[in-house]
C-alpha cells in the first residue's frame, strides 16, 4: 500500500476456516467462488489494509508474533493492540515474500470522516499518479507487475473462450505471449487483444479482447458501450502498455547545444523470463463463474496442482 492510501476486502477474512469439502460448490458458488479452493473464511467481511509505516497508537503483542523467516507473518492472528485500552484490532504482515500490509479487523475498529475533503473523486484523472516501472532497479520483474499480470491473465483467459488469442508485439507478448502459448491452443482464428480506455476509440468486435484499466481510485473495470470482452491492468501498468514512450511535459528553459546527445541510461531489460503471481492467477480464476466451463476448469486443475507449473 502507498503511503496515505487504504483499501478494503470486501470478502469474509480470518478465522473460522471451513475446508472445500465441508463448504461444498453449492454454498461456495453463493460465495461467488466457482472451484475448488483449500479452504474458505467465514469471517467478518471488511477488513481494511494500510501501509504498516501510517499506523499510529498500536503496540505489537508478543506472543501473537510469530513468522516464517524475517518478519511477521500473522498466522498467530492479530498481532497489534490498541495502546490504550489492549484491544487486539490489526495484523501487520512484513515478512519476506509476502505483502507488506497492516490490516485492521473490521469488528474492532470503525471509521470516521476526516476534517476535511481531500477533493478526490472517482475520475479517471491519473496523470500526476507515479507509474510502476515493470522492471525493478535490480533487474528483475516487479512484483507488483506479477500480482497485476497474474490477475488479469485469469481474466483474459475467461474472454478467450478457449480460442488462440494474438497479442501486439513488445511488453505485452514479454509478459503473456508465453503463458498462452502452454494453456491455449495455437493456430486460428485467434482473438486479437485490443486496448480501449480513456481517449481511445473502440472498434468493437467479436474477435476483440479489450485491454482495459481499472480506476485508480475505486479499482472498478472501465466501460464503454459494444465492448464485451475484457480484460483489465491497474491504470497506470495499462497506460505504460497503451502509451510506452509517454512523457509527462515539465516546463523547462533552454536546451542542449547543437551538437549534443543525450546520454540517459538505456531501459532496463530483465535477468530472467516473466512469471505472473500463481497465486494471485489461482484466486481470481476461482472466482470468474466461466471456470465452471470444462476447459478452463482443466486449467486451472492443471495450474492448482502443480505447485510449481512450468509456466510459472
Amino acid at each position: 500500500m502507498e503511503s496515505g492510501t487504504y483499501a478494503v476486502d470486501p470478502e469474509p477474512s480470518g478465522p473460522p476456516w471451513r475446508p472445500w469439502s465441508e463448504v461444498g460448490e453449492e454454498k461456495a458458488a453463493d460465495r461467488g467462488v466457482f472451484a475448488p479452493v483449500h479452504t474458505l473464511s467465514f469471517g467478518t467481511p471488511g477488513a481494511i489494509a494500510i501501509a504498516p509505516g501510517d499506523v499510529r497508537g498500536t503496540d505489537l503483542i508478543p506472543e501473537r508474533c510469530g513468522g516464517y523467516c524475517c518478519g511477521l507473518d500473522g498466522s498467530d492472528g492479530p498481532n497489534l493492540a490498541c495502546a490504550r485500552c489492549g484491544l487486539a484490532v490489526a495484523t501487520r504482515i512484513d515478512d519476506c515474500s509476502l505483502w507488506q500490509a497492516v490490516w485492521f479487523a473490521p469488528d474492532a475498529v470503525r471509521g470516521l470522516p476526516a476534517d476535511a475533503s481531500t477533493g478526490t473523486t472517482a475520475d479517471w484523472d491519473a496523470q500526476g499518479r507515479p507509474a510502476t516501472p515493470p522492471i525493478d532497479p535490480s533487474g528483475a520483474w516487479s512484483a507488483q507487475w506479477a500480482a497485476a499480470v497474474g490477475a488479469g491473465l485469469a481474466h483474459l483467459l475467461a474472454a478467450s473462450g478457449g480460442r488462440p488469442v494474438a497479442l501486439p508485439d513488445g511488453l505485452m507478448t514479454d509478459l503473456l505471449g508465453r503463458l498462452l502459448d502452454a494453456l491455449l491452443p495455437s493456430g486460428t482464428p485467434a482473438k486479437a487483444v485490443v486496448p480501449a480506455g480513456p481517449g481511445l476509440p473502440v472498434r468493437n468486435s467479436d474477435d476483440h479482447i479489450f485491454l482495459v484499466p481499472k480506476n485508480p481510485r475505486t479499482g472498478e473495470f472501465w466501460r464503454a458501450p459494444g465492448i464485451k470482452q475484457s480484460f483489465p491492468l491497474p491504470f497506470d501498468m495499462w497506460r505504460h502498455l497503451v502509451a510506452p514512450d509517454e512523457r509527462l511535459l515539465l516546463p523547462a528553459t533552454g536546451g542542449l547545444p547543437d551538437g549534443v546527445i543525450r546520454d540517459d541510461p538505456p531501459p532496463m531489460r530483465p535477468w530472467e523470463l516473466f512469471r505472473p503471481d500463481r497465486n494471485v492467477f489461482l484466486y481470481t480464476l476461482a472466482r470468474i463463474p466461466e471456470v465452471r466451463q470444462p476447459w478452463l476448469r482443466e486449467i486451472y486443475d492443471r495450474v492448482n496442482d502443480r505447485g510449481y507449473a512450468h509456466c510459472f
